[in-house]
């Protein structure tokens, strides 16, 4: 703590602390606000508002850093394993050489699911989003792996909490899949890598084997470690929400998927992918695009270009756009989408509306369209999102709990905006006066 900040309100005033960050970052701590001053802030959105301290992840929007523990997110997605990421997220540090022995090891033992659980499958509707079965699978999980809350997990019990969770939550998310298409549930190898055996149970079938593609698997472990967390986001946010009651792990993830579901957070991708193909079957041209998507008076939305939080190129953007690139050159794939995708951001990145507003290319852009190349249908988009961002999630979980000092319930406060007191009318009366007008 260092300085104060000063609010004066008729006539009184009241010094708050500032709170500084290892990275600089300024905050005034308004805790004890309304104790002292029967005042509340306003932030509609909680977009100025602090709602806890973390040491997990760094953004600097402004000069586009982003940094899990400290660790350039440019390096981890380049020459990091996801479930190293994994680790680091949740525990702090990279795995050393056993210890990452020995989390490979509980990937592998924890990726079945309870046979019992296939029931559930069998029961959902063949339309059914995956996305709906992923949160109802991971919330069944508490009803088959009972006994692990917060205030009665021991660390080695979490442990194996969070690695069972990482590691059936790709099981879940590829038999959701299977079940969308209708064929049969691909068991998980335990030979595999956790990306290539996502891969293998996603589309190997009866018919046709599945050859690992080492490009796709890098690209895959890419996608996933960009993913894996961006601070207090919505999902995020929730998870420690809802985690705050105390509500076990298994609840408290399934009410991040519910949230990461939304079109504005987790569906951003897929509704990029799904402009660019109205786009390309339109025809339109780049140049009406940007002309329609800076129209206030057209409907017309343009996703994938700018961001709440980056006011420079989003770093996972880059990352992923080069893999792009490298995938499609290797693989000489051709997609008309990666063509448009291309030729919007050259023009939006000579264009003064877009860069007056700061309006770059974020990581829903590229994503939709590298998980295309591989495979990956639209309705998957978001789930993929999930798997990656879980670590975060249980990260951000295990870091409230632990602090217990500053453990408190989330209760956020308002202005109320309503009726002023009145009283009840019976109804005869209501109905009477009703009949008057």
């Amino acid at each position: 703590m260092e300085d104060n900040a000063e609010i004066r309100f008729e006539g009184q005033s009241w010094q708050l602390p500032i709170y500084t960050g290892t990275e600089k970052e300024k905050g005034i701590d308004i805790s004890n606000l309304r104790a002292k001053s029967g005042l509340i802030t306003l932030d509609n959105g909680y977009q100025n508002t602090g709602a806890t301290t973390s040491a997990i992840t760094f953004i600097d929007g402004e000069k586009g850093i982003l940094r899990y523990r400290g660790y350039p997110i440019e390096e981890l997605a380049t020459k990091a394993t996801f479930p190293e990421t994994a680790y680091l997220l949740i525990k702090g540090e990279l795995p050393n050489a056993t210890q990452l022995e020995d989390l490979r090891r509980t990937l592998t033992e924890n990726a079945l699911i309870h046979e019992d659980m296939l029931h559930f499958f069998v029961g959902m509707p063949p339309t059914a989003h995956p996305m709906g079965i992923l949160s109802s699978m991971v919330n069944a999980m508490a009803l088959y792996y009972p006994g692990f809350y917060a205030e009665d997990t021991d660390a080695v019990g979490f442990d194996l909490m969070a690695m069972r969770l990482i590691s059936k939550v790709r099981t879940i998310a590829a038999f959701s899949y299977k079940k969308s298409i209708g064929e049969h549930f691909v068991y998980p190898d335990a030979k595999k890598s956790y990306c290539a055996n996502f891969l293998n149970m996603m589309f190997h079938s009866n018919t046709k084997a599945y050859e690992e593609d080492p490009l796709l698997v890098e690209a895959l472990n890419a996608l996933l470690i960009v993913h894996a967390d961006h601070e207090q986001n919505c999902s995020t946010s929730t998870v420690r929400l809802v985690g705050s009651s105390k509500a076990n792990l298994y609840a408290s993830i399934c009410a991040g998927v519910c949230a990461l579901w939304g079109p504005m957070h987790g569906g951003a991708a897929q509704k990029t992918i799904e402009t660019l193909l109205k786009v390309h079957a339109s025809g339109m041209s780049a140049e009406r695009i940007l002309e329609r998507a800076k129209d206030k008076n057209d409907p017309f939305k343009l996703p994938g270009f700018g961001h709440r939080i980056y006011q420079s190129p989003d770093p996972r953007a880059l990352v992923i756009k080069k893999l792009v690139e490298k995938v499609f050159a290797a693989r000489n794939i051709k997609d008309p989408l990666l063509d448009i995708a291309h030729e919007l951001e050259q023009r939006a990145l000579q264009d003064d509306y877009f860069l007056e507003r700061k309006l770059y290319p974020n990581l829903d852009f590229y994503s939709g369209i590298l998980y295309r190349a591989m495979g990956i249908p639209v309705n998957m988009f978001t789930v993929m999102f999930a798997m990656g961002r879980l670590p975060g999630w249980i990260a951000h979980w295990k870091e409230m709990h632990d602090d217990e000092k500053n453990f408190k319930i989330g209760r956020p406060r308002q202005i109320y905006t309503g009726q002023t007191m009145r009283h009840y009318v019976p109804l005869e009366e209501r109905s009477c006066m009703t009949l008057g007008k």
